[in-house]
């Protein structure tokens, strides 16, 4: 069976198209799995505190960055140690140092990755956006847990220590924010 020019032609511009779209949706769909799985150390979104509390104790650490901005972003503590399956808090300070609005994002991660699965927050400033007005302190809490799952994992059995890091990085609505225009969905 031969194929005409036309189907040829037909064949290529889809796989093409198919292709290109495959490379745009290559980055939402990688981050969407490792929130889903935890891999790469991606911190995972939990809906509830786990029912149940092991005696054996983790040490987080917490490292704190900023990337482009004028802005100092520090942990209240430096560490906690936490029971396995409790609900811990720990706050951070944010302060614009400059004259503008700042609209920034910050992204995380915990190190050692295969702590990542296991290292779930209740809440954290990092779900969305933040407006920081000029010469501003914000102070963010974060709630977070080790599953207990951790405990019994092979590949996790035995972590003791847990680093949770971030980084604060301008989003495209800092541009908006310092020309006077209100972002979109933005708090004011």
């Amino acid at each position: 069976m031969k194929l005409s020019r036309n189907a040829i032609a037909i064949v290529c511009v889809l796989a093409v198209m198919g292709m290109t779209g495959a490379a745009f949706a290559a980055v939402p769909l990688y981050r969407m799995f490792c929130q889903v799985t935890g891999f790469d150390g991606t911190v995972r979104k939990a809906e509830e505190a786990p029912d149940r509390m092991l005696d054996e104790t983790v040490l987080i650490r917490f490292d704190t960055n900023v990337r482009d901005l004028p802005m100092i972003f520090r942990a209240e503590q430096v560490t906690q140690r936490v029971r396995i399956g409790e609900t811990g808090l720990a706050y951070f300070d944010v302060t614009n140092t400059s004259d503008q609005p700042i609209h920034a994002t910050a992204a995380y991660n915990v190190v050692p990755e295969r702590a990542g699965p296991y290292f779930q927050k209740l809440q954290c400033f990092c779900f969305e956006g933040q407006t920081i007005q000029p010469g501003q302190t914000m102070k963010f809490p974060v709630q977070y847990f080790v599953a207990p799952e951790m405990a019994t994992d092979r590949e996790s059995r035995g972590v003791h220590e847990i680093t949770l890091s971030y980084t604060f990085y301008p989003t495209k609505s800092a541009e908006l924010a310092a020309n006077g225009a209100q972002p979109t969905g933005a708090a004011g």
